[in-house]
């Protein structure tokens, strides 16, 4: 079973291929995606990274939360599905 991690506050220039690259450190990477403004097109600082082993998304936490990437400390946790996310919101 896969577990997909949130990541935030991403450099703007942080591309999905280097975003993968970086969190392949911890282990296989199984899909990897930054979130884009649909109307602006731009990046919005945040995206998702699947690992295929549960235990590689634990070691990538440990590893990258906190982690400084031009100048900006990353933020990475498990990440939520999408129901949860919309009633925290409410």
């Amino acid at each position: 079973m896969s577990t997909r991690l949130f990541v935030g506050n991403l450099p703007f220039s942080m591309t999905e291929d280097s975003l993968k690259a970086l969190f392949e450190m911890a282990g296989p990477v199984a899909f990897v995606r930054i979130v884009i403004d649909r109307e602006t097109g731009r990046p919005k600082g945040f995206g998702f990274v699947e690992f295929e082993r549960p235990e590689a998304a634990t070691t990538a936490i440990a590893e990258f939360s906190g982690r400084t990437i031009a100048g900006r400390a990353l933020v990475v946790s498990e990440a939520r599905p999408r129901e949860a996310v919309g009633a925290a919101r409410r």
